[in-house]
Protein backbone atom coordinates (compact mmCIF):
# COMPACT_ATOMS: atom_id res chain seq x y z
CA UNK A 1 0.00 0.00 0.00
CA UNK A 2 1.16 3.36 -1.25
CA UNK A 3 0.40 6.57 1.13
CA UNK A 4 0.80 10.25 0.94
CA UNK A 5 0.69 11.87 4.48
CA UNK A 6 0.40 15.78 4.52
CA UNK A 7 2.14 16.56 1.90
CA UNK A 8 3.21 20.33 1.19
CA UNK A 9 5.00 21.86 -1.28
CA UNK A 10 6.11 25.50 -2.19
CA UNK A 11 7.72 27.13 -4.72
CA UNK A 12 8.63 30.81 -3.53
CA UNK A 13 4.91 32.14 -2.18
CA UNK A 14 3.00 29.72 -4.33
CA UNK A 15 1.59 27.05 -2.04
CA UNK A 16 1.65 23.79 -4.95
CA UNK A 17 0.80 21.24 -2.42
CA UNK A 18 -1.55 21.46 1.13
CA UNK A 19 -1.72 18.77 2.92
CA UNK A 20 -1.98 15.91 0.67
CA UNK A 21 -2.97 12.66 2.02
CA UNK A 22 -4.46 9.78 0.19
CA UNK A 23 -4.27 5.82 -0.13
CA UNK A 24 -3.33 3.87 -3.34
CA UNK A 25 -4.60 0.40 -2.31
CA UNK A 26 -2.64 -3.07 -3.09
CA UNK A 27 -3.74 -4.06 -6.24
CA UNK A 28 -6.19 -0.82 -6.83
CA UNK A 29 -5.69 1.43 -9.93
CA UNK A 30 -6.10 4.80 -8.87
CA UNK A 31 -7.24 7.76 -10.63
CA UNK A 32 -6.11 11.26 -10.35
CA UNK A 33 -7.41 14.08 -11.34
CA UNK A 34 -7.13 17.89 -11.55
CA UNK A 35 -7.08 20.80 -13.68
CA UNK A 36 -3.75 21.93 -15.45
CA UNK A 37 -1.44 23.08 -12.35
CA UNK A 38 -3.56 21.24 -9.86
CA UNK A 39 -0.80 19.60 -8.06
CA UNK A 40 -1.02 16.65 -9.82
CA UNK A 41 2.34 16.00 -11.40
CA UNK A 42 4.27 17.66 -7.86
CA UNK A 43 2.95 14.65 -5.93
CA UNK A 44 3.92 12.46 -8.28
CA UNK A 45 7.61 13.53 -8.63
CA UNK A 46 7.45 13.60 -4.97
CA UNK A 47 6.42 9.95 -4.47
CA UNK A 48 9.48 9.20 -7.29
CA UNK A 49 11.90 11.37 -4.79
CA UNK A 50 12.62 13.61 -8.01
CA UNK A 51 11.42 16.49 -5.90
CA UNK A 52 11.59 17.07 -2.03
CA UNK A 53 8.81 17.84 0.14
CA UNK A 54 8.86 20.67 2.51
CA UNK A 55 7.01 18.40 4.78
CA UNK A 56 5.20 15.23 4.82
CA UNK A 57 5.76 11.68 4.06
CA UNK A 58 5.51 9.03 1.78
CA UNK A 59 5.39 5.33 2.78
CA UNK A 60 5.11 2.00 1.47
CA UNK A 61 2.97 -0.71 3.43
CA UNK A 62 3.76 1.80 6.91
CA UNK A 63 7.51 2.21 5.87
CA UNK A 64 9.05 5.31 4.56
CA UNK A 65 9.65 4.69 0.78
CA UNK A 66 13.43 4.24 0.40
CA UNK A 67 15.71 4.25 -2.86
CA UNK A 68 15.76 0.76 -2.59
CA UNK A 69 12.09 0.97 -2.59
CA UNK A 70 11.77 3.21 -5.50
CA UNK A 71 14.32 0.64 -7.55
CA UNK A 72 11.19 -1.38 -7.53
CA UNK A 73 9.03 1.70 -9.09
CA UNK A 74 8.03 1.76 -12.51
CA UNK A 75 7.35 5.44 -13.18
CA UNK A 76 6.28 7.50 -16.62
CA UNK A 77 6.33 11.39 -17.13
CA UNK A 78 3.91 13.34 -19.16
CA UNK A 79 7.51 14.71 -20.68
CA UNK A 80 8.78 12.74 -23.57
CA UNK A 81 12.14 10.79 -21.38
CA UNK A 82 13.29 8.11 -23.86
CA UNK A 83 16.60 8.35 -25.81
CA UNK A 84 15.02 9.33 -29.46
CA UNK A 85 18.11 7.73 -31.73
CA UNK A 86 17.93 4.24 -29.75
CA UNK A 87 15.76 1.38 -31.26
CA UNK A 88 12.42 0.54 -29.76
CA UNK A 89 13.49 -2.47 -28.05
CA UNK A 90 17.22 -2.16 -27.65
CA UNK A 91 15.95 0.66 -25.35
CA UNK A 92 13.49 -1.00 -23.65
CA UNK A 93 15.69 -4.16 -22.98
CA UNK A 94 18.43 -1.62 -21.68
CA UNK A 95 15.93 -0.03 -19.22
CA UNK A 96 14.96 -3.69 -17.80
CA UNK A 97 18.85 -3.86 -17.15
CA UNK A 98 19.06 -1.02 -15.75
CA UNK A 99 16.70 -2.74 -13.21
CA UNK A 100 19.21 -6.19 -12.48
CA UNK A 101 17.66 -8.25 -15.75
CA UNK A 102 19.56 -10.81 -16.72
CA UNK A 103 19.89 -9.94 -20.74
CA UNK A 104 18.25 -13.00 -22.47
CA UNK A 105 15.30 -12.25 -19.45
CA UNK A 106 15.15 -8.89 -20.06
CA UNK A 107 14.80 -9.25 -23.99
CA UNK A 108 11.92 -11.87 -24.04
CA UNK A 109 10.15 -10.11 -21.95
CA UNK A 110 10.53 -6.35 -23.55
CA UNK A 111 9.50 -8.00 -27.05
CA UNK A 112 6.81 -9.48 -25.32
CA UNK A 113 5.46 -6.11 -23.41
CA UNK A 114 6.37 -4.42 -26.42
CA UNK A 115 4.10 -6.68 -28.75
CA UNK A 116 0.82 -6.17 -26.32
CA UNK A 117 1.01 -2.83 -26.38
CA UNK A 118 1.11 -3.12 -30.15
CA UNK A 119 4.76 -2.70 -31.26
CA UNK A 120 6.00 -6.03 -32.26
CA UNK A 121 6.31 -4.39 -36.18
CA UNK A 122 8.09 -1.67 -34.73
CA UNK A 123 11.12 -2.84 -32.43
CA UNK A 124 13.39 -2.20 -34.86
CA UNK A 125 12.24 1.48 -35.85
CA UNK A 126 14.09 4.39 -33.67
CA UNK A 127 11.91 5.70 -31.37
CA UNK A 128 11.98 9.34 -33.52
CA UNK A 129 10.62 7.77 -35.92
CA UNK A 130 7.25 6.64 -34.14
CA UNK A 131 3.96 8.57 -34.10
CA UNK A 132 3.47 10.23 -31.25
CA UNK A 133 0.95 7.84 -29.95
CA UNK A 134 3.54 4.42 -30.77
CA UNK A 135 6.04 6.57 -28.77
CA UNK A 136 3.44 7.64 -25.69
CA UNK A 137 3.03 2.99 -25.84
CA UNK A 138 7.03 2.85 -26.02
CA UNK A 139 6.98 5.18 -22.78
CA UNK A 140 4.37 2.88 -21.21
CA UNK A 141 6.49 0.17 -21.76
CA UNK A 142 9.49 1.65 -20.54
CA UNK A 143 7.70 2.01 -17.20
CA UNK A 144 6.78 -1.55 -16.93
CA UNK A 145 9.62 -3.99 -18.61
CA UNK A 146 10.77 -4.53 -15.00
CA UNK A 147 7.39 -5.62 -13.45
CA UNK A 148 7.38 -3.04 -11.12
CA UNK A 149 5.72 -3.34 -7.62
CA UNK A 150 4.44 -0.16 -7.90
CA UNK A 151 2.88 2.06 -10.89
CA UNK A 152 2.47 5.57 -11.13
CA UNK A 153 2.15 7.00 -14.60
CA UNK A 154 1.74 11.00 -15.64
CA UNK A 155 -1.01 10.96 -18.28
CA UNK A 156 -0.36 7.53 -19.86
CA UNK A 157 -3.07 7.85 -22.50
CA UNK A 158 -2.23 11.41 -23.84
CA UNK A 159 -2.30 11.38 -27.56
CA UNK A 160 -3.92 7.77 -27.77
CA UNK A 161 -6.37 6.38 -30.05
CA UNK A 162 -9.76 4.46 -29.01
CA UNK A 163 -8.16 1.57 -29.55
CA UNK A 164 -4.73 2.28 -27.92
CA UNK A 165 -6.53 3.22 -24.83
CA UNK A 166 -7.93 -0.01 -24.96
CA UNK A 167 -4.82 -2.20 -24.59
CA UNK A 168 -2.89 0.44 -22.29
CA UNK A 169 -6.09 -0.35 -20.17
CA UNK A 170 -5.74 -4.14 -20.34
CA UNK A 171 -1.87 -3.81 -19.63
CA UNK A 172 -2.43 -1.88 -16.50
CA UNK A 173 -5.22 -3.83 -15.19
CA UNK A 174 -3.26 -7.10 -15.26
CA UNK A 175 -0.66 -4.88 -13.25
CA UNK A 176 -3.01 -4.46 -11.03
CA UNK A 177 -4.09 -7.74 -10.61
CA UNK A 178 -0.94 -8.88 -9.64
CA UNK A 179 -0.54 -6.72 -6.62
CA UNK A 180 0.81 -3.82 -8.06
CA UNK A 181 -0.62 -0.11 -6.71
CA UNK A 182 -1.06 2.04 -9.49
CA UNK A 183 -1.64 5.51 -9.46
CA UNK A 184 -2.00 7.53 -12.87
CA UNK A 185 -3.39 10.71 -13.40
CA UNK A 186 -5.42 11.89 -17.06
CA UNK A 187 -7.59 14.76 -17.97
CA UNK A 188 -10.03 11.81 -19.73
CA UNK A 189 -12.61 11.63 -16.86
CA UNK A 190 -14.58 9.04 -19.39
CA UNK A 191 -11.04 6.67 -19.41
CA UNK A 192 -10.92 7.06 -15.60
CA UNK A 193 -14.21 6.17 -14.80
CA UNK A 194 -14.47 3.24 -16.54
CA UNK A 195 -10.87 1.83 -15.63
CA UNK A 196 -10.45 2.96 -12.22
CA UNK A 197 -11.32 1.05 -8.65
CA UNK A 198 -10.52 4.71 -6.86
CA UNK A 199 -10.20 8.23 -7.43
CA UNK A 200 -8.35 11.17 -6.22
CA UNK A 201 -9.65 14.85 -6.92
CA UNK A 202 -7.17 17.63 -6.49
CA UNK A 203 -7.68 21.18 -6.63
CA UNK A 204 -5.42 24.21 -5.93
CA UNK A 205 -3.02 21.80 -4.00
CA UNK A 206 -5.74 20.63 -2.05
CA UNK A 207 -7.63 17.00 -2.12
CA UNK A 208 -11.39 17.97 -2.33
CA UNK A 209 -12.69 14.10 -2.57
CA UNK A 210 -10.90 10.54 -2.53
CA UNK A 211 -12.52 7.17 -2.49
CA UNK A 212 -13.86 4.33 -4.66
CA UNK A 213 -16.13 4.96 -7.41
CA UNK A 214 -19.04 3.61 -5.21
CA UNK A 215 -18.28 5.53 -2.07
CA UNK A 216 -17.88 8.77 -4.44
CA UNK A 217 -21.19 8.42 -5.99
CA UNK A 218 -22.70 7.64 -3.01
CA UNK A 219 -21.63 10.53 -1.35
CA UNK A 220 -21.90 13.42 -4.29
CA UNK A 221 -24.96 11.33 -6.50
CA UNK A 222 -27.60 12.78 -8.02
CA UNK A 223 -30.94 13.11 -6.06
CA UNK A 224 -32.60 12.64 -9.51
CA UNK A 225 -34.40 9.68 -10.77
CA UNK A 226 -35.16 7.52 -14.12
CA UNK A 227 -37.75 6.24 -15.57
CA UNK A 228 -37.69 4.04 -18.71
CA UNK A 229 -41.19 2.12 -19.92
CA UNK A 230 -42.26 1.18 -22.74
CA UNK A 231 -45.25 2.79 -23.19
CA UNK A 232 -45.53 7.00 -23.07
CA UNK A 233 -44.78 8.12 -19.43
CA UNK A 234 -45.72 11.70 -19.78
CA UNK A 235 -48.36 11.21 -16.69
CA UNK A 236 -45.63 11.46 -14.74
CA UNK A 237 -45.79 14.75 -14.22
CA UNK A 238 -48.82 14.78 -13.09
CA UNK A 239 -47.77 12.73 -9.89
CA UNK A 240 -47.76 15.36 -6.57
CA UNK A 241 -44.78 16.40 -5.56
CA UNK A 242 -42.69 15.17 -8.80
CA UNK A 243 -40.94 17.87 -11.03
CA UNK A 244 -40.11 16.20 -14.48
CA UNK A 245 -36.72 17.59 -15.41
CA UNK A 246 -36.54 16.02 -18.66
CA UNK A 247 -39.01 13.74 -20.93
CA UNK A 248 -38.69 11.97 -23.82
CA UNK A 249 -41.11 9.00 -25.23
CA UNK A 250 -41.14 6.60 -22.54
CA UNK A 251 -38.10 8.16 -20.64
CA UNK A 252 -38.42 10.53 -17.71
CA UNK A 253 -35.94 12.30 -15.38
CA UNK A 254 -37.61 13.53 -12.21
CA UNK A 255 -36.65 15.22 -8.89
CA UNK A 256 -39.22 14.14 -6.05
CA UNK A 257 -39.80 16.20 -2.78
CA UNK A 258 -40.15 13.42 -0.80
CA UNK A 259 -39.21 9.73 -0.48
CA UNK A 260 -43.30 8.96 -0.94
CA UNK A 261 -43.32 10.87 -3.73
CA UNK A 262 -40.84 8.99 -5.90
CA UNK A 263 -42.28 5.62 -4.45
CA UNK A 264 -45.73 6.76 -6.12
CA UNK A 265 -43.90 7.29 -9.50
CA UNK A 266 -42.89 3.78 -9.24
CA UNK A 267 -46.04 2.39 -7.80
CA UNK A 268 -48.16 4.01 -10.55
CA UNK A 269 -45.25 2.83 -13.04
CA UNK A 270 -45.93 -0.65 -12.01
CA UNK A 271 -49.87 -0.89 -12.30
CA UNK A 272 -49.22 0.23 -15.57
CA UNK A 273 -47.74 -2.73 -16.02
CA UNK A 274 -44.34 -1.34 -18.56
CA UNK A 275 -41.50 -0.71 -16.27
CA UNK A 276 -38.53 -1.37 -18.26
CA UNK A 277 -35.92 0.29 -15.25
CA UNK A 278 -36.28 2.66 -12.20
CA UNK A 279 -33.45 4.19 -10.32
CA UNK A 280 -31.38 7.05 -9.34
CA UNK A 281 -29.66 9.01 -11.59
CA UNK A 282 -26.50 7.87 -12.39
CA UNK A 283 -23.80 10.58 -11.60
CA UNK A 284 -20.81 10.66 -13.84
CA UNK A 285 -16.91 11.25 -12.37
CA UNK A 286 -17.67 14.42 -14.58
CA UNK A 287 -20.04 15.74 -13.09
CA UNK A 288 -18.55 15.10 -9.31
CA UNK A 289 -15.48 16.24 -10.78
CA UNK A 290 -17.30 19.88 -11.07
CA UNK A 291 -18.98 19.95 -7.68
CA UNK A 292 -16.36 19.35 -5.75
CA UNK A 293 -13.87 21.56 -7.77
CA UNK A 294 -16.58 24.64 -7.87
Amino acid sequence: MLELHDLTKRYGDRLALDSVSFTVGDGRLTGFVGGNGAGKTTAMRIVLGVLATDSGTVTIDGAAVTATDRRRFGYMPEERGLYPKMRVLEQTVYLARLHGWAPVAARRNAAELLERLGLGERLDDTVESLSLGNQQRAQIAAALVHRPEVLVLDEPFSGLDPMAVETVQSVLSDAAAQGAPVLFSSHQLDVVERLCDDLVIIADGRIRAAGSREALRAEHGSERWELLTTGDAGWVRGVPGVDVVSFDGGWALFEASTESARHAVLAEAVSRGDVVSFGREQTTLAQIFREVVR
